[in-house]
């Protein structure tokens, strides 16, 4: 009977371990602040700014696991619907325009569940 008792917390400690695996550590005010500097741009009210791609190469450098990653991308759409005049075109096109690479197209249609590291 005393295995019993060991067995179960080894279980606890496992699942405890695996929900935190699957949560992320980026927030959503460290995805709009990183890109704040972005938002002339992304409404062609402005130049693009180098702190915006200083912003973008930051919170790709960030999100290095699938939850941030999908944290990162439903932070995005939620602030995206808060600024008016968004040019979808240059939203889509701006890790490229900074130089970073992402394996998933950028768009209010991306579904964030299905985003992972993998290529």
């Amino acid at each position: 009977m005393a295995f019993a008792p060991k067995i179960i917390t080894c279980l606890l400690v496992l699942t405890v371990y695996m929900a935190a695996a699957s949560e992320s550590n980026i927030t959503c005010g460290t995805v709009t602040s990183s890109l704040a500097q972005c938002v002339g741009y992304l409404t062609n009210t402005g130049p693009l700014p180098s702190d915006c791609c200083a912003g973008v190469k930051s919170l790709n450098q960030l999100a290095q696991t699938t939850p941030d990653r999908r944290q990162v991308c439903e932070c995005l759409k939620s602030a995206a619907k808060e600024i008016d005049g968004l040019n979808t075109d240059l939203v889509a096109e701006l890790p490229t325009t900074c130089g970073v690479s992402v394996p998933y197209t950028i768009s209010f249609s991306t579904s964030c569940d299905k985003i992972s590291i993998a290529v």
